[in-house]
């Protein structure tokens, strides 16, 4: 039975752990990021531990054309996705009119246009075979506004809302999908997004590892939206919708204030 996996941003934190995890289930991967020598060692890691095979892939999903060129170069190489992980994103942290515009376009392109573009192309050739599993990966970030990160928020409700809609549109066909909204996660994420040093990342937080499982293990039971912390479920499902709005919007500014 088929059972290849494509991961987005598979070089480091939960991507890797996607990867791992679904290797030790003796699926093989295809993984991508733009660190290609991160994804060579990542590759020589799962094949050796696992006996599965890795393809590599290195791309700049955010580049213009970057996620087309990545459908073509999985079609050149005759694979078959059966589950795709769109892992990569970023986020950055300040006043939108004070961060640099391309930034915050850049933003935009891969946590959301290279997304739809996988997410199209993939879900398709699902659909045409009858079977696939998607997961995106969210936030919690997805269901509140977020000043300091206003544009990484508003990108990850996207997502959040374009994963459900499109559940909704393929599961008769075969072919469910997820949103990963996970909360705050020790990665690389805080520190590129210049995250340091706010109540965010005081936190006690979530290993990669953990949630990958969680994420993983959700997409195949066709969960629609999954949190991995139940009391932020709860949180942010039945108690912030009760909320003032600007009680919400002055929480989530002082949360990631330096």
């Amino acid at each position: 039975m088929p059972n290849t996996a494509l991961i987005t941003g598979a070089s480091s934190g939960i991507g890797k752990e996607f990867a791992r995890y679904h290797a030790s289930k003796g699926g093989d991967v295809i993984i991508t990021a733009r660190r290609e020598a991160s994804l060579i060692e990542l590759k020589a890691e799962l094949e050796q531990a696992h006996g599965i095979t890795a393809h590599v892939i290195a791309n700049d999903l955010g580049a213009e054309g970057g996620a087309l060129a990545l459908y073509q170069a999985v079609k050149d190489k005759g694979l078959q996705v059966d589950i795709l992980i769109n892992n990569a994103g970023f986020g950055g942290h300040g006043m939108h009119v004070e961060r640099p515009l391309a930034d915050e376009k850049a933003m935009i392109d891969l946590n959301v246009q290279a997304l739809v573009t996988l997410s199209h192309q993939f879900g398709g050739d699902m659909i045409a075979k009858g079977s696939g599993k998607i997961l995106n990966v969210a936030s919690t970030a997805a269901m509140i506004p977020g000043p300091l990160q206003a544009v990484y928020f508003a990108t990850k409700a996207f997502v959040m809302s374009y994963s459900q809609a499109l559940d909704q549109e393929m599961r008769a066909k075969g072919v469910t999908v997820s949103s990963l909204n996970p909360g705050y996660v020790h990665t690389e994420f805080a520190a590129t997004a210049d995250l340091d040093g706010t109540d965010l990342v005081k936190q006690k937080g979530a290993t990669p590892d953990t949630v990958a499982k969680l994420g993983y293990d959700g997409m195949m039971k066709g969960k629609l939206i999954i949190i991995n912390e139940p009391q932020l479920s709860f949180m942010l499902n039945w108690v912030t919708p009760l909320l003032p709005r600007r009680a919400v919007l002055k929480m989530v500014a002082k949360m990631q204030a330096k």
